[in-house]
C-alpha cells in the first residue's frame, strides 16, 4: 500500500509473559488479586485519594470516563481523527456528537490548534489519544479545557 500508516507491534517481554502464565495457572483471569494489586498500586501511583478499576478494554475505559462526566444528547467530544473507531462510537453510544478534528503531522496525535478551533458551547470533553507512544501534547490540552471549562 502506497499511502499507509503503520501501526507499531507490542513489545511483549518474558518478564510479562510468565505474568500471563502465572495469572491462567492461578485460574484468576479477571477481578482477581492481581486486578486488585494493580488498581491498589495504580492509585497509590496517581495519589490524592483517587480509585482506579482495571476494565477490560480501552472501549470499556472510555465508556466508564465519559459515563462520569454525565454525556447527554447535544453535547459535543472532540476526537482525533486518527483513532481506533471505538474513541468517536462509544460517545454517539452514550447519545453525544463526537467532533473529530484533524492530527499532527509529525505524531498523528490530536492537534491542538484543531482543538481550540472545533470547541463549542456545547463541547464538554476532549479525548486525547497517544498515538504509538508518542504522548499529546497534555499541557496544551489541559489548558485549552480549563481556557473554555
Amino acid at each position: 500500500m502506497k499511502n499507509f500508516i503503520p501501526f507499531a507491534l507490542p513489545e511483549i517481554g518474558e518478564e510479562e509473559i510468565a505474568e500471563v502464565i502465572d495469572s491462567l495457572r492461578s485460574g484468576w483471569i479477571t477481578t482477581g488479586p492481581k486486578a486488585k494489586q494493580f488498581e491498589q498500586e495504580f492509585s497509590n501511583y496517581l495519589g490524592a485519594n483517587v480509585q482506579s478499576l482495571a476494565v477490560n478494554s480501552a472501549t470499556s475505559g472510555l465508556h466508564l470516563a465519559l459515563e462520569a462526566v454525565a454525556l447527554k444528547p447535544g453535547d459535543q467530544v472532540i476526537v482525533p481523527s486518527y483513532t481506533f473507531t471505538a474513541t468517536a462510537e462509544i460517545v454517539r453510544y452514550l447519545g453525544a456528537d463526537p467532533v473529530i478534528v484533524d492530527v499532527d503531522r509529525k505524531t498523528f496525535n490530536i492537534s491542538v490548534d484543531a482543538i481550540e478551533k472545533a470547541i463549542t458551547n456545547e463541547t464538554k470533553a476532549i479525548i486525547p489519544v497517544h498515538f504509538a507512544g508518542l504522548a499529546c501534547d497534555m499541557d496544551s490540552i489541559l489548558s485549552i479545557a480549563k481556557k473554555y471549562d
